[in-house]
């Protein structure tokens, strides 16, 4: 999936299992800057892929504009659906890139899961993840990786799916064989279909949940952006804020935007870089009906 067209065609079909908002009739605001709206907020939550970075790159700029508004007083917090790394490295990630984020203000969908297992933290759990990023975090759980070896999934109790890096089709048949032999209990840590990276998009979680989902009828169980649960994380970090005074910053209508308007909170979309980099956003606005109340050229 490398056209962002296919990428939006993607999140229009799964319309029905995101959270539902009314469609908006209204205009939105333009801006080159968030410099140019900062003074209507007092509190900023910016996704990460598309507003801070470009995989392992910081958008030009976007360094400065959290220091400066920092600066100006402002809470800054982090809002994003990567799951796939542990927090620690998501952190040292930020400080390499030029950013001065302390560990409470980095909310991100992994630590929404883990936030909203409970008491289903003994169960067995089948992992889609990717080896190499390490279990940091998911330390206590009872884990298997699930691979080439088609014996855990029929064995396990549930499955958490967090990152698709090195998925593969082989896996994604395995796992729905299982589930639509043995119905059992999907959570997703990343509702991302696709995240913006320096040569494309890459394939998300999300994407192999809704396949999941349409070849076996279960419904995963989504954690992060566009789904309340990590809003409520976020809110819950910030206290007691005047939510007419809080921006949502993003690059996708579909997680980001819908997000907050699900949430009732303002909204930004990033024309100039993720999702719609060299894209009519416009035009994407007007065919998913999901309205941003600004459209910001770069953060």
């Amino acid at each position: 999936m490398t056209s962002t067209q296919a990428a939006f065609d993607a999140y229009q079909a799964v319309r029905h299992r995101l959270p539902s908002v009314e469609l908006a009739n209204g205009g939105y605001q333009k801006a080159g800057t968030l410099a140019e709206i900062a003074d209507s907020f007092d509190v900023f939550l910016l996704d990460a892929f598309g507003v801070l970075n470009i995989g392992e790159s910081a958008i030009p700029g976007a360094p400065d504009r959290v220091k400066d508004l920092k600066a100006a007083g402002k809470r800054v917090l982090v809002v994003s659906n990567a799951a796939g790394f542990p927090h620690a490295a998501l952190l040292e990630k930020y400080t390499r890139l030029g950013y001065d984020f302390a560990p409470d203000d980095v909310i991100t969908s992994r630590v929404t899961l883990l936030a909203g297992l409970n008491s289903r933290r003994e169960m067995h759990w089948g992992l889609m993840a990717t080896r190499s990023t390490g279990l940091r975090d998911l330390e206590g759980l009872n884990l298997t990786y699930l691979e080439e070896d088609p014996e855990p999934y029929d064995q396990v109790d549930a499955i958490l799916m967090v990152g698709s890096a090195a998925w593969t089709e082989e896996r994604q048949s395995l796992l729905e064989a299982a589930l639509a032999k043995r119905p059992r209990p999907v959570l997703v840590g990343n509702p991302d279909i696709v995240a913006p990276r320096e040569t494309g998009f890459s394939i998300e979680p999300g994407h192999f949940a809704h396949r999941l989902a349409d070849k076996t009828g279960i419904i995963p169980e989504f954690f992060g952006k566009p789904f309340s649960n990590i809003y409520d994380l976020a809110f819950k970090r910030l206290g007691d804020v005047d939510r007419s005074r809080v921006l949502m910053v993003g690059d996708s209508l579909h997680t980001d935007i819908l997000g907050a308007r699900h949430v009732g909170i303002s909204s930004a979309l990033i024309s100039h870089y993720g999702f719609f980099a060299g894209q009519d956003a416009e035009a994407a606005i007007s065919a998913a009906g999901i309205v941003p109340d600004f459209i910001v050229e770069r953060p």
